[in-house]
């Protein structure tokens, strides 16, 4: 078994190494633009005065009429990640490693109060012969198109309704998110209405999940699942640096898997959060209770969780603390008619960070970060992670909602400890280049259950966007 404490001290000392190298590392996030694309806005290229003469500016405004009232925006994004695994669930699969690769143009068609975007994907993955999964590739296929209609309702008040396949994201992510970090991100396919004011906006949605196949063009709607809300941000500044959250979201799967068991689960998630960032403090603290149905039985469940973080902006390379925390609630007796277990619907796809055996359901994790900018355009971070489970009568899941143990073989509560290193470089303002190093170390739910080796990871990555 890798020595946890010689990883850490191991991880600390590269971590002096590179403070000659501000770019998050965070893989869930782009490093430029946006993960959506269709969210960005590109008319204030239509002023030439506003044009600053980069080479990327003729793809993202280009007219199609005398007046600009029709206008054309593209983009692309070009992505390469290797992925390399020892001890796959803990020792439970063979090593893995892989290349992950995908290709992603876009264009965007404004006419008015009319607009058309397409996004499609190419992707594929090479190096490894497991069995594929939907995260691993599509091959060639649609991953958004949709038509929207925009309308003012009033003075800077405008509705927004849109139908079609859109990758969305609401809130922090914690529920509905893109899945940016795996190959292939999640789209919906449904129809969403958005009015938006200067100090709020309100989402009402209704969509189901596009599941993905490795064939080319046969991803195809949900049988399974679908979600259904209204999610309000109301901004207290004008920047929309500080603000809250209230929502509804309503799920229904057919087919959902808990350690209790199998069965159909409609879910109705009430919640709320509260964000800022002054530029040097930063907070976002997010909290929901569930209740519904699983089968015959009811649901009643719960989860908090949040971040906060300080930016020393005048000290040397300019670290940045951060503290994440959740508390998500777990099924206390699989024999009752209560199940206890929080479905957080369709969360980040790299939910932990780039090494993410576990997801957000029965557990408690306090994870500690520090960043430092030895360069503007550098980052450096270390993490550290304990994990336990919420409730010591139900089991572990992934992210997409598997049962990874099931809880019925032991009565620990302490699931392992989380270390990963990582580096971005920002190298210009299309190409990020990333790289990091992770190890789970087994607690002793893991060895009570099955093998309980140290799981590692090392991972680089190369992501061109326009």
């Amino acid at each position: 078994m890798v020595n946890f404490s010689l990883v850490c001290a191991t991880a600390i000392v590269a971590t002096t190494s590179f403070a000659r190298a501000q770019v998050r590392t965070d893989v869930e996030r782009a490093p430029t633009l946006t993960n959506e694309r269709y969210s960005e806005d590109w008319i204030y290229l239509a002023d030439p005065s506003k044009r600053t003469g980069h080479w990327t500016e003729p793809f993202k405004y280009i007219r199609l009429d005398e007046n600009g009232a029709a206008y054309l925006s593209t983009g692309m994004e070009v992505r390469s990640r290797y992925e390399g695994y020892t001890n796959v669930g803990w020792g439970s699969a063979p090593n893995d490693g892989y290349v992950w690769n995908r290709f992603m143009p876009y264009a965007d068609l404004h006419a008015g109060q009319m607009r058309f975007f397409a996004q499609p994907i190419v992707s594929g993955i090479t190096g490894t012969d497991r069995a594929l999964t939907p995260p691993d590739t599509t091959g060639a296929d649609m991953l958004q198109a949709f038509g929207e209609i925009e309308m003012q309702l009033g003075d800077r008040t405008s509705l927004r309704t849109s139908a079609g396949r859109k990758m969305i994201s609401l809130g922090a992510g914690r529920f509905i998110d893109t899945r940016y970090g795996p190959n292939i991100p999640r789209a919906f396919d449904g129809v969403d209405a958005i009015v938006t004011a200067p100090d709020r906006q309100v989402t009402l949605i209704y969509a189901r999940p596009v599941d993905n196949f490795p064939g080319d063009f046969d991803d195809r709607t949900s049988n399974q699942k679908a979600f259904w809300g209204v999610y309000a941000t109301h901004w207290l500044k004008e920047n929309r640096s500080i603000g809250f959250d209230i929502y509804y979201l309503g799920l229904l799967d057919r087919e959902a898997v808990f350690d209790q068991g199998n069965g159909r689960e409609l879910a109705h998630t009430f919640g709320t959060r509260v964000f800022g960032d002054t530029g040097a403090w930063f907070w976002n603290f997010e909290g929901a209770v569930q209740r519904g149905t699983f089968g015959n039985d009811r649901v009643a469940a719960w989860g908090v969780g949040g971040e906060f973080g300080y930016r020393f902006l005048e000290t040397p390379l300019q670290p940045e603390v951060r503290l994440t925390t959740d508390v998500i609630s777990g099924d206390k007796n699989p024999d009752d008619h209560e199940l206890g277990t929080f479905n957080p619907l369709f969360p980040r796809g790299k939910y932990f960070g780039a090494l993410s055996p576990i997801g957000p359901r029965n557990l408690i994790q306090v994870r500690p970060t520090i960043t430092v900018y030895p360069q503007k355009d550098v980052a450096v971070s270390l993490t550290g992670g304990a994990y336990w489970r919420q409730s010591t009568a139900d089991g572990i899941y992934g992210i997409a909602g598997n049962l990874v143990r099931s809880g019925k073989g032991s009565d620990a509560r302490f699931i392992g400890n989380l270390l990963e290193f990582s580096v971005g470089w920002q190298a210009t303002a299309e190409l990020n280049l990333s790289a990091s190093l992770s190890a789970f170390e087994p607690g002793r739910f893991i060895a009570d259950t099955g093998p309980a080796r140290t799981i590692t990871m090392v991972s680089v990555m190369s992501n061109f966007r326009f």
